[in-house]
């Protein structure tokens, strides 16, 4: 967590979460439904009782496997993760179930929620589980009673506290937040939003409306605004420099394009998921940094949903998700993984490496606890009316 003071109460090292109220339609659509150990190092499978898991797992696993062999060989995952994300995942997990096909639809971050309120108040919700980084949807949402299926993975004992970002909710990867820019139409890298401000402050013509943040009235957004500006002292000062000329946008796959196709200098509050994986691809033009006076890290939030059609199955993903193996896959897929154990090659990133390139004391780490609605009101009124007009 990062070494300023912080503007609410209560210690920043649990994962800070919104009240969604004031940002979706979670809470009416709910009216709807009336309702550590340390990382160890590499594990090799042994006696678990069954074949090629690790000797940690419950004796009685093969149970959950036979179960999942009987339920039809699907799986249906509502998720704000795109497909070059997924695929590596999806590919070593089909590798080791192979009588399992996996549907990962991709969603907006608060639709993930809403979606699924809206199928179980109808009695018929085919998701087996959700995956989402928006931070308080997910609170409003898990917060809610039968809303989440109650359980542990065995991966859990080998990860650190943090996996567990609330009950029936773990940490798929922990993805930091970053400064993205067109490095053919910004001579100088900026390195913070402070460096922001002061190359707006510099040319204020070159840079009015060619700045693109996040819309703080989604999930996502408020998130990550809102614990920036919690955290550092000096945030409101800088954010009153450069969003004046900000334009906000729903998705950091909107703000990669419009970054790379000039309409955009360079944005802030951007996905690593989506960052890191434009750079790679875009032969120098986009580079993609994490912010010297805070970066911002969220946990990526995965779930079983309480009536899932395939729970044995869904049960098999986590454990997956979690492990070695998988842990290995989520960071060849371009998000940020986090277990000790993973290799560190060309193209894959961890949450370790963001602790050596930002500093441990200059990481914000997103507690899930939920945001009053006034203080959500308060907070987006405050940044809205600050942005360009």
């Amino acid at each position: 967590m990062i070494g300023f003071s912080t503007a609410r109460s209560g210690s920043h090292t649990r994962w800070r979460v919104a009240g969604i109220a004031a940002l979706t339609a979670v809470t009416t659509v709910a009216a709807l439904v009336g309702c550590s150990s340390s990382p160890s190092t590499t594990e090799t499978p042994a006696a678990s009782g069954v074949a090629g898991e690790p000797s940690y797992y419950p004796a009685d696993y093969s149970k959950i496997i036979a179960a999942s062999k009987k339920e039809g060989g699907t799986l249906t995952i509502y998720s704000n993760t795109d497909q070059e994300n997924w695929a590596p995942i999806l590919r070593d997990f089909q590798a080791k179930y192979p009588w399992i096909t996996v549907s990962a639809d991709k969603l907006e971050s608060d639709e993930v929620f809403q979606r699924q309120l809206r199928e179980m108040a109808t009695g018929n919700a085919p998701a087996d589980m959700l995956v989402s980084n928006a931070v308080q949807a997910w609170s409003s949402y898990a917060s809610k009673p039968g809303t989440v299926m109650d359980y542990t993975s065995p991966e859990m004992a080998k990860l650190p506290e943090f996996a567990q970002l609330m009950p029936g909710v773990a940490a798929m990867s922990l993805d930091p937040v970053g400064i993205a820019y067109n490095t053919s139409l910004m001579a100088k890298a900026p390195t913070s939003v402070a460096d922001l401000a002061t190359a707006i402050a510099a040319d204020p013509g070159k840079y009015q409306g060619k700045i693109t943040t996040r819309d703080v009235k989604g999930a996502w957004g408020f998130s990550v605004s809102d614990a920036f500006a919690a955290e550092n002292p000096k945030a409101w000062s800088t954010l009153g420099k450069v969003l004046p000329s900000a334009r906000p946008e729903t998705s950091s796959g909107t703000q990669k394009e419009k970054i790379l196709a000039g309409e955009y200098l360079a944005g802030f509050f951007i996905s690593s998921a989506v960052g890191y994986p434009a750079e790679a691809q875009s032969g120098g033009l986009l580079k993609f940094v994490l912010p010297k006076d805070g970066t911002v890290v969220l946990g990526r939030g995965i779930g079983i949903t309480p009536k899932a059609p395939h729970p044995a199955t869904a049960k098999l993903f986590l454990d997956f998700v979690l492990s070695e193996a998988g842990q290995n896959a989520v960071a060849e897929g371009g998000l940020s993984s986090y277990r000790d154990n993973v290799k560190l090659t060309e193209g894959r990133h961890t949450y370790q490496e963001v602790e050596k390139l930002a500093g441990k004391d200059g990481i914000i780490r997103v507690p899930y606890e939920v945001v009053s609605e006034s203080d959500v009101n308060s907070f987006v009124s405050k940044w809205d009316g600050m942005l360009g007009k």
